[in-house]
C-alpha cells in the first residue's frame, strides 16, 4: 500500500495519542496570527522536498502515474484477497481497503485538476481521475467480487455478529453494486457501464457549457450600456446576469442574452436526462430520482415533492409581500417601468436592505479580519468540542501555492485529529466557488493506527495589504464558517471505515453541519468573542450585528421560493420519461407555478443550472439540510451557543457517524424525535419571522 506516514506525523511536530495528553512543539503557532500576516516559508538548508500533501511521488506531475499505478496494483491484489477469503467481518475491511486505495488517488486528483495553478499538474490529475474511474466501473460490475459480499450478507448468523456500522457499510457496498446493474446479464451490465461513462462525459460537458459566456454583436446593445460588458474586439461577451447592476436595462440585457438558448447545450441536457433515466430503468428503478434518493433523509421523490409543495404553500403570501415591496422600490427608482421582472429581485432586495439597515460591507469589514475570524472559530470549537486549531509550517512542495496555510486539528484528550489545508486567497485562474474537498478519508488501519483525514477548504478572499490584514465582508465571514462546518464534519466523523468517513454521507444530510455554522456566525454572543476593529480593537456593537441579521430576512421568502422552484424543476426533469414537453416548456410552467414572476420568451435558464450535473434529483438537499440545521440550532444551541454538553451530543449523535448510520436516525438522535415533513417546513418558515430578541436589542 502507498505509504503516507510522513503526512500523519513529522519529527518536529508530533502529537502523542492514548495518554490523554498532547505534545505541542514550537512548530505549531496560534491560528489567528498565522492568517493576519504573509506566509513565510521556512529555509530548507538541505534542499529536502516532498510532494503534494506530503506524498513524495507528487513532487512532479509525472508522479500521478506512479501513485495511480501503485493504487491499481494494490487494488488488484485486494480483489483477489476478497474473492478467495471466506465471508466474515474481514470481508468488509478488505472492501474498505479497496475503496481507500482508489479514493486516496481519485479524491486528491479531483482537487488538483480543479485548483492547481500548473496546467501540467491539472492534466496529469485529470488523467489519473479518468483511469481510476475506469477501474471503479470495472469493479462495480465484477460479479465474483459482488458474490463475495452477498455471501456475507446472506449469512444471518454472521450478519447478526457484526456491529451496526459494519453491517451498514456492507449494505452500502452492495448498494453500489446494485445501482450499477450487477444483477443484470453480461450484455446489460456492459450497457450500464457504457451509460455511466456517457453520463459522466455529458455531465462534464454540461457543467462546462453552463458557465460559458454568450457573445453578441456590438451594435445590438444600446450605446450607453455597452461599456458594462466585456469586448473582445468583435463581440460583446455576456458571462453572467449582472444581478447587482443598478441599471435595469443592463440587468435586462444580461438576462436575455446570457440565458439565450444554445442548441448544443440544450442537446447535451436532453441527452443527459435521457441517459440517466435509461440507466435507472435498466437497473430496476422507475425514474432516476428514485435511484438517486435511496439512502437520503427524504428517501423517495414522493416525499421530496410533498416537502416542496407544502413549503411553497406556506411561502406564497410571504413571497407576494416581498415582491410587492420590491415593486414599490422599483416604482420609486424607475417610475416609467415599475413591473417586477425576473432580473430584478436580487438588486431591489439589496436596495431595500441597504435603505432599512445601513449594512454597507465596508462598515463591517474592519471588524472581520481573517485572523480574528479564525480565532473566533478556534474559540467556538474549543468551547463546544474541546478542539483547537494550530498553524503548522508545510514542507517544501507540500502545497500548490505559497499562500496556502496548513492547520492541525487537535482535541484536548484525543490528540491530533487531522489536517485542514486552507486555500483562502484569490489567484489567477482559481475556481471562483467556495468548496470543501476531502483529500484523504479517515479510517482505522490494519496496524491499529488511525489514518488521519486531510481536507482542503477553498475560498476566494482578498490578499492582505501593507496597511491592513485580509478583511472579510459579512458574506465572506459566513462562508468561512460554513466551510469550516464541513471541515469539522470531516475531522470528527472518525469512522472505522473510509467508505463512510466524514462528509461521505447522504447529500441532504451533508450540508447540515455547514449550514448550522451559519447560525453561529449570526449570533451576537459568538460574534462578540472575535469581531474587533483591526486598528482600534473596538468590538462590533450589538445594534450592528442586529441590523446585519435582520437584513438577511429582507427578500428571504422570495429567495426561498426561488429555491423551491429550482428544486421542483430538478425533480420534474428526473421524474417520468419521456418528459411531457420540452425542458423549456417545463421550465416555464414550473416558474409560473412555483415562483410567480413571468417566464421571458427565448430564454432557457435550465441550460445555466449547473447543479443539474452534480446534484441530479438532489437539489432540494439545500432546503432540507437547512430545515434540519434550523431545528438543531433552535432546540440545542440557541439558548447557549457555547453549551459543551450540547456540543458533545452534537458530535456523538450527528458528526461521529459520517455516513455510517441512516441520516434520519442521526437527526432523530440529536432532536430526540423523528421530524415529519411538516416539521421541516415549519422550521424553514420560522426562520423568516422577525427575531423578537433582536428588536429588543435595537430598542435598548
Amino acid at each position: 500500500m502507498l505509504s503516507l506516514r510522513r503526512l500523519l506525523y513529522s519529527l518536529s511536530r508530533q502529537v502523542r495519542r492514548g495518554s490523554g495528553h498532547r505534545t505541542v512543539s514550537t512548530g505549531w503557532a496560534p491560528v489567528g496570527a498565522a492568517f493576519n500576516v504573509k506566509q513565510q516559508r521556512r529555509l530548507d538548508v538541505f534542499g529536502k522536498r516532498t510532494g503534494l500533501f506530503g506524498v513524495p511521488e507528487l513532487s512532479s506531475p509525472e508522479g500521478f502515474q506512479l501513485v495511480q499505478d501503485n493504487a491499481l496494483r494494490n487494488s488488484e491484489s485486494l480483489v483477489e484477497k476478497v474473492c478467495t477469503a471466506p465471508p466474515s467481518a474481514e470481508t468488509v475491511k478488505l472492501f474498505d481497503q479497496l475503496s481507500d486505495e482508489l479514493c486516496k488517488v481519485a479524491d486528491l486528483a479531483d482537487f488538483v485538476k480543479a485548483a492547481h495553478p500548473d496546467s501540467s499538474f491539472r492534466d496529469a490529475a485529470e488523467e489519473a481521475c479518468r483511469n481510476i474511474g475506469t477501474m471503479v466501473e470495472r469493479l462495480n460490475t465484477n460479479v465474483e467480487l459482488c458474490q463475495s459480499l452477498r455471501e456475507l450478507l446472506q449469512n444471518k448468523a454472521l450478519m447478526d455478529s457484526l456491529d451496526p456500522e459494519t453491517r451498514r457499510v456492507a449494505e452500502l457496498f452492495l448498494f453500489d453494486f446494485e445501482i450499477s446493474g450487477i444483477h443484470l446479464d453480461r450484455e446489460k451490465r456492459q450497457k450500464a457501464v457504457n451509460l455511466n461513462v456517457v453520463i459522466a462525459d455529458l455531465s462534464s460537458d454540461f457543467l462546462l457549457g453552463s458557465n460559458l459566456p454568450n457573445r453578441i454583436e456590438n451594435n445590438v446593445i444600446p450605446d450607453h450600456i455597452r461599456s458594462h460588458f466585456a469586448w473582445d474586439g468583435k463581440y460583446l461577451q455576456i458571462g453572467g446576469l449582472y444581478a447587482d447592476s443598478p441599471s435595469d436595462l443592463v440587468r435586462e440585457a444580461a438576462y436575455k442574452i446570457f440565458l439565450y438558448p444554445n442548441a448544443r447545450q440544450l442537446t447535451c441536457l436532453e441527452e443527459l436526462l435521457s441517459s440517466r433515466n435509461d440507466l435507472a430503468q435498466l437497473v430496476g428503478y422507475p425514474t432516476f430520482a428514485h435511484r438517486a434518493l435511496l439512502g437520503t433523509i427524504a428517501k423517495t421523490p414522493e416525499t421530496v415533492m410533498l416537502f416542496l409543495e407544502k413549503l411553497s404553500s406556506k411561502l406564497r403570501q410571504r413571497t407576494l409581500k416581498d415582491f410587492e415591496m420590491m415593486m414599490e422600490m422599483k416604482l420609486k427608482l424607475n417610475p416609467t417601468n415599475p413591473e417586477l421582472m425576473p432580473w430584478d429581485p436580487p438588486y431591489y432586495a439589496g436596495v431595500l436592505r441597504a435603505e432599512r439597515y445601513n449594512i454597507e460591507p465596508s462598515l463591517y469589514s474592519p471588524f472581520f479580519s481573517l485572523g480574528a475570524c479564525m480565532e473566533g472559530l478556534n474559540s467556538l470549537f474549543n468551547q463546544l468540542l474541546g478542539i483547537s486549531l494550530y498553524s503548522e509550517q508545510p514542507e517544501k512542495g507540500e502545497v500548490w501555492s505559497e499562500d496556502v496555510r496548513k492547520l492541525a486539528v487537535v482535541h484536548e484528550n484525543e490528540g491530533l485529529l487531522g489536517y485542514i489545508y486552507c486555500d483562502f486567497f484569490q489567484r489567477p485562474e482559481k475556481p471562483p466557488q467556495d468548496c470543501h474537498f476531502t483529500i484523504r478519508g479517515g479510517r482505522l488501519k490494519e496496524d491499529g493506527e488511525y489514518q488521519l483525514p486531510l481536507v482542503v477548504l477553498m475560498l476566494n478572499f482578498p490578499q492582505s495589504t501593507k496597511s491592513s490584514p485580509t478583511l472579510l465582508t459579512p458574506g465572506m465571514m459566513e462562508n468561512l464558517f460554513h466551510e469550516m462546518g464541513h471541515a469539522m464534519h470531516s475531522m470528527l466523523g472518525r469512522t472505522r471505515y473510509q467508505h463512510v468517513t466524514g462528509t461521505r454521507c447522504a447529500t441532504d444530510f451533508a450540508e447540515v453541519p455547514s449550514i448550522l455554522m451559519e447560525y453561529f456566525a449570526s449570533d451576537y454572543r459568538v460574534v462578540n468573542q472575535f469581531a474587533r476593529h483591526y486598528q482600534t480593537g473596538q468590538p462590533l456593537s450589538k445594534p450592528m450585528v442586529s441590523r446585519l441579521c435582520e437584513s438577511k430576512k429582507v427578500g428571504a421568502a422570495s429567495d426561498m421560493q426561488l429555491q423551491v422552484f429550482y428544486s421542483m424543476l430538478d425533480q420534474m426533469y428526473h421524474g417520468e420519461h419521456p418528459l411531457k414537453s420540452s425542458t423549456t416548456d417545463i421550465l416555464r410552467e414550473t416558474q409560473e407555478k412555483f415562483y410567480g414572476l413571468p417566464y421571458i420568451p427565448h430564454t432557457a435558464w435550465q441550460l445555466r443550472f449547473s447543479h443539474l450535473a452534480g446534484y441530479g434529483a438532489k437539489y432540494y438537499s439545500y432546503l432540507m439540510s437547512r430545515a434540519v440545521a434550523s431545528m438543531v440550532w433552535r432546540q440545542c444551541f440557541m439558548k447557549n451557543p457555547f453549551d459543551r454538553a450540547m456540543g458533545e451530543r452534537y458530535r456523538r449523535e450527528m458528526l461521529a457517524h459520517g455516513g455510517g448510520k441512516e441520516p434520519i436516525l442521526m437527526v432523530e438522535g440529536m432532536l430526540q424525535k423523528c421530524p415529519s415533513v411538516d416539521d421541516f417546513v415549519d422550521a424553514l418558515v420560522s426562520d423568516l419571522d422577525p427575531d423578537f430578541e433582536t428588536f429588543l436589542m435595537d430598542s435598548e
